[in-house]
């Protein structure tokens, strides 16, 4: 039984790749501090033979005893808040953690693939993005701890490629949602999800002709596990280029929960990407993989998640400022 190692199990990306591996009958170990993860969205492999967990911070020292095939490196704050809340925490994960995942992946002979974003390609001056295009980032901004993180992360893992010969992957991860997502974290989706379960106006930031292109989880995990099983060292964009302003999504979020609340709009956060969709060509062609959920059905799966979370959730605030950060 092949043996594989994925930090930030315990969060969204990260517990749905848990049980991609599971299902393709490897021993997964599970590596989260919790800072924003959450054990529920893995309690359900608890109980299972091939599963076990670690709660550890991938900033310090790594150790996992037995052999192991692959190393996943998905241990990030992903959401505009958790930067304003833990932003030396987030360039640590994206600096030290990636540096210690990879001393481990060269010490057990490991191929590694690490969680890279979209958010690398900045404000972009290229639309759609390809791997080629190497961004427009304010390395000083608000959202600069984990764009420069990403970035750094992409660049030492190459690092230990071309030096020590170690077989890595890099996934640029363009905007993401599924179940297990958290509600409240700021992000686009769950916000104006959140505020349709409340009965709250939905706010928009901007003037609603930024865009975003929706990937539902499932594919993006089957173009993951894609990549990390090819010969690809270079970045591939993985996501669902089915572009749409963030205007006419809140339109479709108040169609789907089938609520009747106005649009409201503030200004534009610092450095808030004004157009993001990628280019997956290279997915395509390398990976033969492209996106298969529809928006509409994914959405439809979302909502459903969401509006059978317990009401406590639903009221949650993860942060007191988290208006004045740009949604993903």
């Amino acid at each position: 039984m092949k043996r594989v190692l994925i930090t930030g199990a315990a969060g969204f990306l990260g517990s749905h790749l848990c049980d991609r591996f599971i299902k393709e009958s490897y021993y997964v170990i599970g590596m989260d501090n919790l800072i924003t993860g959450d054990l529920k969205n893995i309690e359900h492999l608890f109980k299972l033979k091939n599963f076990e967990f670690y709660n550890h911070d991938v900033s310090k020292f790594i150790h996992v005893p037995g052999e192991l095939d692959y190393i996943l490196h998905f241990a990030s704050p992903a959401s505009p808040i958790d930067y304003l809340k833990i932003p030396i925490q987030t360039l640590k994960v994206g600096s030290l953690g990636t540096h210690n995942c990879l001393g481990l992946a060269k010490a057990k002979g490991a191929r590694m693939l690490i969680a890279s974003t979209s958010e690398v390609y900045g404000d972009p001056h290229v639309h759609p993005q390809t791997e080629d295009y190497w961004g427009n980032v304010n390395p000083v901004g608000p959202r600069g701890v984990y764009d420069e993180a990403k970035r750094f992360q992409e660049a030492i893992t190459m690092a230990y490629h071309t030096y020590h010969g170690l077989e890595t992957r890099i996934v640029r991860i363009f905007n993401t949602y599924g179940p297990r997502m958290r509600l409240n974290d700021g992000r686009v989706l769950p916000a104006f999800i959140g505020q349709a379960l409340r009965g709250e106006d939905i706010t928009v930031f901007g003037d609603g002709s930024q865009t975003r292109s929706f990937c539902y989880v499932d594919d993006l995990v089957e173009g993951i596990y894609r990549l990390l099983m090819s010969d690809e060292a270079q970045p591939v964009n993985i996501g669902n280029p089915d572009e749409i302003t963030i205007g006419d999504f809140a339109e479709e979020i108040i169609k789907l929960t089938g609520t009747d609340q106005k649009v409201v709009y503030k200004p534009l956060p610092t450095d808030d990407p004004t157009q993001r969709q990628p280019n997956i060509d290279r997915a395509r062609a390398i990976l033969n993989w492209e996106p298969k959920v529809s928006r509409a059905e994914g959405l439809k799966i979302t909502y459903e998640y969401f509006k059978n979370l317990p009401e406590e959730e639903l009221y949650k605030k993860e942060h007191k400022d988290f208006e004045a950060f740009s949604r993903k």
